[in-house]
């Protein structure tokens, strides 16, 4: 557990409530971050509430027995869990996914959740946000905004109308600039912050994302049996993307790469492992012998899933540059095996790779590249073992939790004096 002697924690016990659509069970993108967090101040003392909607990510449907009640209460590794059901788009699109917004917000706004010294609102969602901070303005309650992802670079590089970026750039704006301490997980989010949304700089803290699955320890029997048990041949080269399965993964490129690889001979099979609202549609692109489907596994078999592959895929729709931090950088990296990027020279994607030992990298939307620098990996297994140690030592040096949590315990407590004062 991050931090056991203590000396990094705030001066004193405080009441902290976070509010964010995802969390546990979600087992990815934000939701192991936000429960991670909560969970680890608990342990160091703290009174932490999370109000949040019931489970539905990525598959965009709620998860068995959390459907029942309006209102839930759990008690979770010492955290008070406030489930607040609402309407799930099963078919999420920019519309659907703000009213769902709007809706968890307004039930976070009514919702008793005493008077915390702190809330900590999780972006996105960013229309909850912004009405949870007119709840936090009436306790006086000062507020972090967590930018887990910036949004109006995610309507702008997904194809959004000009008039909704627009509006949602002067939302987000007015948000981050009225927040006590913005935490962004990202230095170059930092940048597009300050710059382009106006947000002062010396309000910004850089907290970096952590790696959240143990690195599996090296167990050749039961990676051979994983393999056997999902029909990978011994000859196989397995690139694995693991996660959701979105607009913004643009995973038709590698359907388009597998069935290149298939009207090749080529020994590269690529695996889709996870859910999204694309998945359907991938389905019905794909259907060749060189590419997989595998619906998500449960957690205890992830890390394990992961390092049974060859090669681990990121996979981003061109011209995402700014918008977001892959949450499945930092489960990759403790595998020990080598990534494979499929995403634009100038991302935030592209430089992760860079920093964590020069992982290699082929344009976003290149079937062809994809595959070529797939099959370039196959063929040198030293180049692979040395590129996932060097991912794992970028892990350890950058990705830890107890660097995130102190750093958060610093924004807390800083908030928290300032509000005193």
């Amino acid at each position: 557990m991050a931090g056991e002697d203590g000396a990094d924690a705030p001066d004193r016990s405080l009441s902290i409530t976070f509010v964010g659509i995802n969390h546990a069970p979600e087992p990815t993108g934000i939701g192991p971050y936000t429960t991670g967090m909560a969970r680890a101040l608990a342990w160091r003392g703290h009174r932490v509430t999370v109000v949040t909607s019931v489970p539905h990510y990525p598959a965009w449907q709620v998860m068995a027995g959390y459907g029942d009640r309006r209102t839930a209460h759990e008690l979770v590794d010492g955290v008070q869990v406030v489930r607040l059901r609402h309407r799930i788009p099963s078919r999420p699109t920019m519309i659907s996914r703000s009213l769902m917004e709007v809706a968890f917000g307004l039930r976070a706004l009514t919702t008793d959740w005493a008077e915390p010294d702190v809330v900590v609102l999780v972006s996105p969602a960013l229309l909850s946000c912004w009405l949870v901070r007119l709840r936090a303005r009436l306790t006086r309650a000062p507020v972090i905004v967590w930018v887990q992802d910036i949004y109006t670079l995610g309507v702008q590089q997904t194809g959004g109308s000009a008039r909704l970026g627009n509006l949602l750039r002067h939302i987000e704006s007015q948000l981050l600039r009225g927040a006590a301490t913005v935490v962004a997980i990202h230095t170059r989010f930092r940048r597009y912050l300050v710059h382009e949304l106006r947000v002062p700089a010396d309000r910004i803290s850089v907290i970096r994302n952590w790696s959240h699955v143990e690195a599996p320890e090296p167990d050749p029997d039961r990676r051979a049996a994983l393999r056997a048990r999902h029909g990978w041949q011994p000859d196989d080269l397995v690139v694995l993307h693991a996660g959701n399965m979105g607009a913004k993964q643009g995973l038709q490129n590698v359907v388009e790469a597998s069935a290149l690889a298939h009207s090749e001979g080529s020994t590269v099979r690529f695996v889709l492992l996870g859910d999204g609202n694309q998945r359907a549609a991938l389905d019905q692109l794909g259907g060749n012998s060189r590419l997989q489907f595998l619906s998500p596994v449960p957690d205890a078999e992830f890390t394990a899933t992961l390092a049974a592959a060859d090669v681990l895929l990121v996979n981003e729709l061109p011209g995402l540059t700014e918008m977001s931090v892959p949450s499945k950088l930092t489960s990759y990296f403790a595998t020990g095996l080598p990534v494979l990027g499929a995403v634009d020279a100038g991302s935030i994607t592209a430089d992760e790779l860079a920093a964590a030992g020069d992982q290699p990298r082929v344009p976003a939307g290149d079937p062809a590249a994809l595959l070529a620098a797939a099959e370039d990996l196959g063929r040198d297994p030293e180049r692979r073992r040395a590129l996932g140690r060097a991912g794992r030592a970028f892990r350890s040096r950058h990705l830890t939790e107890d660097r995130a949590v102190a750093a958060f315990c610093d924004a807390l407590r800083s908030v928290t004096r300032s509000a005193v004062r």
